[in-house]
């Protein structure tokens, strides 16, 4: 049987993604206006930078990123063409690539990055109180930790 959102779970649900929507379309205006970098490609930069030498395998990536293979494939040729990452192949693995930040692309990211904090604060933790981040804070990890896997329905979800 179904189970129908009420009236307030309904406003609640569509304010979610309404306020989910306009955050990531302002910060994606934000960043292609300031920096040419799309949020896609933001993401890709932030995931390599995260590591010591700015490269993880393909795989790793598309995992962290949750990007289908093909997507990220498509993503990464159009990064590789504007110098942002390269591939190199795996010495362990010969089917398998590593993908690198290059100096252009890690360049292209701090470059980016303040402005893109300073559209992330305004947007967000300047219209909030401390105690409302601290519970927004909470709310996502409770929202994250049921939304992994293999919490109660496997990779069907």
């Amino acid at each position: 049987m179904t189970r129908w959102l009420d009236d307030h779970e309904q406003q609640v649900w569509r304010s979610f993604v309404t306020v989910q929507n306009r955050l990531d379309a302002r910060l994606g205006r934000q960043l292609l206006a300031d920096s040419g970098l799309s949020m896609a490609d933001f993401e890709v930069l932030v995931v390599l930078s995260d590591v010591p030498d700015g490269r993880r395998r393909a795989f790793e990536l598309g995992r962290q990123l949750l990007w289908e293979k093909s997507r990220l494939s498509h993503h990464l040729t159009r990064m590789e063409r504007r110098g942002l990452v390269i591939r190199e192949g795996c010495p362990t693995d010969r089917r398998g690539a590593f993908i690198a930040l290059t100096p252009a692309g890690r360049a292209a990211l701090e470059a980016a990055a303040p402005g893109h904090v300073e559209a992330v604060r305004r947007s967000l933790f300047d219209v909030l109180t401390a105690d409302q981040v601290s519970s927004l804070g909470e709310i996502c990890a409770h929202l994250l930790a049921g939304l992994e896997p293999d919490a109660g329905c496997g990779d069907s979800c």
